[in-house]
């Protein structure tokens, strides 16, 4: 991620955390939790929303972005210095180094996550997260053929 943004990522304490139990995700002993608001979505992206006007669209965009980070069309901040820019590549290179090192730990790593269900777990993940991109950018499309503001509806580009 070398465009990442430091100021609005986890701090690099909780990067490592996660890291450090690289392996307890792997013998499917720690799992991420999905939040409801994907778990809807992956079941059915293009449903129609319960509340179909623009604040109601609004609202459950807001519950996606809550989730999933914000969307593309988002208003962008200032970026980060160089020097921001240099930690974030440092505390990035750590990171990994950590990760790396957690995950030689697991002799035959991939058939350990097959075996214990890690692998098949991460896909769900992967699966919701993608569930709810899709139902982000539909409530979006509703939003917009309604006239809606943003949220409801994407922002309008800047030329």
């Amino acid at each position: 991620m070398a465009c990442s943004k430091p100021e609005t990522g986890p701090p690099v304490v909780h990067q490592l955390a996660g890291a450090a139990t690289t392996p307890l995700g792997d013998l499917n002993l720690l799992r991420t939790k999905i939040p409801a608001v994907l778990l809807t979505a992956l079941q059915a992206p293009y449903a129609p929303p319960a509340d179909s006007t623009c604040a109601g669209l609004a609202a459950e965009i807001q519950m996606l972005d809550a989730a999933l980070g914000e969307d593309l069309d988002a208003p962008k901040g200032p970026g980060p210095s160089l020097a921001e820019r240099g930690r974030a590549e440092l505390d990035e290179a750590a990171v990994g180094a950590v990760k790396t090192s957690a995950e030689a730990l697991i002799p035959f790593r991939g058939w350990v996550r097959k075996l214990t269900g890690a692998e098949r777990a991460s896909r769900q993940v992967t699966k919701a997260i993608a569930a709810g991109i899709v139902r982000r950018a539909y409530l979006k499309g509703l939003g917009q053929a309604q006239g809606c503001p943003p949220p409801a509806a994407p922002r309008p580009l800047k030329s």
